[in-house]
C-alpha cells in the first residue's frame, strides 16, 4: 500500500514539474498556428508560381482561397460563438489557436496535391499536374 501511495505521489510530482502557465500554453499554440499559416502561404505562393501559365486555374485558386478564409472564420465562429467575456474560460485563446491550426493543416493537405501532383493514369486529376 505504501509503495502504491509513493508511486502516485511521485507521478503527481512529475506532472507538476511539467506544468506550464496558461500564457505559455497560449503562446505555444499561437506559434503552432503562426507556423501553419506561414506554411500555407508558402504553398499557396508555390502553386501560383508553378501554375502561372494556367490563368483560369489561378483565377479559381484565388477565388477558392478567399472563400476558404471565409469558411475558416465561419467555422471558428460556429465553434466559439460570441459570448460574454470569460464564458469559455482562460483556455479560450489556446483552444482557438488549436482549432485554427487544425483547419489550416487541413487546407495545407488539400493544396499540397497541386504541388505533389497525381500519378499518371488518374482520370480525375483535373487541374492537378502529373507526378514526374
Amino acid at each position: 500500500m505504501k509503495i502504491l501511495l509513493l508511486a502516485i505521489a511521485f507521478s503527481f510530482s512529475i506532472s507538476l514539474c511539467k506544468a506550464q502557465t496558461q500564457y505559455q500554453l497560449d503562446s505555444a499554440e499561437g506559434a503552432k498556428y503562426s507556423n501553419a499559416d506561414s506554411e500555407l502561404n508558402t504553398i499557396y505562393k508555390k502553386i501560383l508560381k508553378d501554375y502561372a501559365d494556367d490563368t483560369t486555374f489561378i483565377k479559381n485558386l484565388q477565388l477558392s482561397e478567399r472563400i476558404w478564409i471565409k469558411f475558416r472564420d465561419a467555422e471558428l465562429k460556429m465553434k466559439y460563438p460570441e459570448r460574454p467575456e470569460g464564458y469559455y474560460g482562460s483556455v479560450q485563446p489556446m483552444c482557438v489557436a488549436i482549432y485554427l491550426t487544425q483547419l489550416t493543416e487541413d487546407r495545407i493537405n488539400t493544396l499540397k496535391v497541386w504541388i505533389d501532383g497525381i500519378e499518371e493514369g488518374d482520370v480525375c486529376a483535373g487541374s492537378v499536374k502529373r507526378k514526374n
